[in-house]
């Protein structure tokens, strides 16, 4: 599992963080930075590689590519939305990796707080579900037979293209 001190990723001074890393995702140091005294609820959601996809049971590694000039922004946009459908919401946390992960570390992980369980849970859904339609990232994946990218990719779309049953939450 990676440490904050393996990442170059440091907590901002305000409440949204957002960020694209080649390195290991400060996920507990990214959970830490969302608890505060006025939240009673923090959800943390890690996206891990994992060592099987449909019908390929053996992969080895995952690698993300990101379009950053683009992928930054609409990151951006996706925490300026959720704090308009949840307006209790604290801390927003987006965080992706790009290059190899190893399978079993984390390669994205969300983070929301709010005073009350009900916003960080919805809001975390809705960041999570967001990021996967309309942030242009994409994932090859290797095994023993060879590599693929983009396997399940979907057609990237604007966040306000999405509605409001695709990317949870109130609208």
């Amino acid at each position: 599992m990676p440490t904050a001190k393996s990442s170059p990723l440091r907590p901002p001074e305000g409440d949204t963080w957002v960020a694209l890393s080649p390195v290991g995702l400060p996920a507990e140091e990214a959970t830490r930075w969302a608890g505060r005294p006025d939240c009673g609820a923090v959800v943390t959601f890690w996206g891990t590689a994992r060592d099987h996809s449909r019908e390929r049971p053996d992969v080895t590694e995952l690698a993300y590519e990101a379009y950053v000039e683009q992928a930054v922004p609409r990151m951006d946009r996706i925490a300026i939305e959720a704090r308009r459908r949840w307006p209790d919401l604290r801390c927003v946390a987006l965080l992706h990796r790009t290059g190899v992960v190893a399978i079993g570390e984390p390669a994205v992980v969300v983070v929301t707080s709010s005073p009350h369980r009900e916003a960080a849970y919805d809001s975390n859904r809705f960041c999570i579900d967001s990021l996967k339609a309309t942030v242009p990232i994409w994932k090859r994946e290797a095994w023993d037979g060879g590599e693929h990218w983009g396997t399940d990719a979907q057609h990237v779309v604007d966040l306000e293209d999405l509605d409001a049953d695709s990317a949870g939450g109130p609208s």
